[in-house]
């Protein structure tokens, strides 16, 4: 198939190309309470195929492109009439020029997992197991889940040689937890590890039945004020994308950030980090990005400082920056003040919002609260309602991380982490 696409590009008189293959096979399981309702497996390739249009406008050099999808059994006629119609489109995309990447290291890399060296069967069997093992409350329950192990090979060509790719396994999925009592609620939860990563799971279905118990008894929302506020699990990985969103070149060029390599861009006004200081590194979750460029892990945040500026080929042409391409995966330092000690000074612990958002733009996060715990000092209360609306420019310097470590959804770092005088609007 690729040999027909490549005939057809040839016969369009496409100067330059990508063309990208992913050949899929997932086993995929669907749960009612315990009892698996449906199990499938799935197999499927398909071809993405952008091609790019060099030409002038104004009297300056462009470059437009546009991708369509190929699938096989398609003929090499039918091929053509979608390539043509994406050379007409690329035609109207009128971006600066840009030279593609070249080849780096052109092979195929099997990447190393537990997930590759068994069955699906027996991978699902693990997994399933670890999703239920702590499904054993009389009070809370998982209502219904979803289980998914994926089996992905990708493979990249260009016009410019290179022809590489990778083999990747993962396993992925959600569940929803249910409490009946004393009034019915539901918690969701989603998940994705690079291996079969049994502990984590069960560590993370733990906490879910426990908060989702918590949340039948919480009944008031938090008085208006402002709280010591601790954020666990996601809502970190959350928080922290917004370094990624700021070093991404893209950002940079558009002007949304003014991020320059050998910067402290974690220091406040007066140019400190009087809590704990971000070293992050930047992990490559897969080998080449979908435009071919290697991945390897890089440095990001030392103590503060930026030492990395990431993009695809575009805008790191733009910023006449090394083509990194763009990261998914962090790594973050955890701090060395335990969960337990954060905790021993009032605070607002919120462990499920509605909708938690990061405006990487503008720097303030926050959301509504479905499930948090007020400690005043005396007693823990779970509340509801009411929402977080902080900025992290105000908070960045003054941070406290947990020594407790987190693993999941390409994000490695603290469990928790710690602000004060965070915002909130209650009752």
């Amino acid at each position: 198939m690729t040999d027909k696409i490549l005939a057809a590009l040839a016969a369009e008189k496409v100067g330059e190309y990508l063309i990208k293959k992913t050949v899929q096979k997932s086993a995929e399981l669907f749960f009612i309470k315990k009892t698996l309702d449906v199990k499938r497996a799935k197999e499927f390739t398909q071809y993405e195929v952008t091609v790019y249009s060099d030409f002038e406008k104004n009297g300056k050099a462009c470059k437009g492109q546009s991708s369509v999808n190929i699938f096989p059994g398609m003929t090499e006629s039918e091929i053509r009439g979608l390539i043509k119609d994406a050379m007409f489109a690329a035609s109207f995309v009128a971006n600066p020029t840009y030279e593609l990447p070249g080849p780096s290291d052109n092979r195929f890399i099997e990447m190393e997992s537990d997930i590759a060296g068994k069955t699906m069967e027996e991978n699902c069997r693990v997994m399933a197991e670890a999703l239920f093992a702590e499904d054993n409350d009389s009070d809370a329950f998982i209502n219904s889940a979803e289980l998914f192990i994926y089996d992905d090979s990708k493979y990249i060509i260009n016009s410019k040689g290179i022809n590489a790719g990778y083999r990747k396994c993962s396993v992925s999925g959600e569940f929803v937890v249910q409490c009946k009592s004393p009034r019915d609620v539901e918690t969701y939860k989603d998940f994705r590890y690079s291996s079969l990563n049994a502990q984590a799971l069960r560590d993370k279905v733990k906490r879910t039945i426990e908060y989702t118990k918590a949340r039948a008894q919480a009944s008031e929302a938090p008085a208006s004020g402002n709280y010591r506020l601790i954020l666990s699990e996601d809502y970190v990985a959350t928080l922290f994308d917004f370094y990624k969103d700021k070093a991404d070149a893209g950002y940079v060029y558009a002007g949304y950030s003014d991020y320059k390599t050998g910067e402290n861009v974690q220091a406040g006004e007066d140019g400190k980090i009087a809590g704990d200081a971000i070293t992050a590194e930047l992990k490559a979750d897969v080998p080449f990005t979908s435009e071919g460029i290697r991945l390897i892990d890089r440095p990001f945040l030392d103590k503060g400082v930026l030492k990395t500026i990431t993009g695809n080929a575009r805008f790191a042409s733009y910023l006449g920056i090394e083509p990194t391409g763009v990261y998914d995966d962090l790594s973050v330092e955890c701090g060395t003040t335990p969960i337990e000690e954060m905790k021993k000074k009032p605070y607002l612990h919120v462990v499920n919002f509605s909708d938690f958002q990061m405006d990487s733009f503008d720097g303030h996060f926050g959301g509504e609260i479905r499930l948090a715990f007020l400690f005043d000092g005396e007693k823990v209360t779970p509340v509801t309602g009411g929402s977080v609306n902080g900025s992290w420019f105000e908070v960045q310097s003054r941070l406290t991380l947990s020594k407790e470590k987190q693993n999941d959804k390409g994000f490695e770092g603290p469990l928790a982490i710690c602000m004060d005088d965070i915002p909130v609007a209650g009752k």
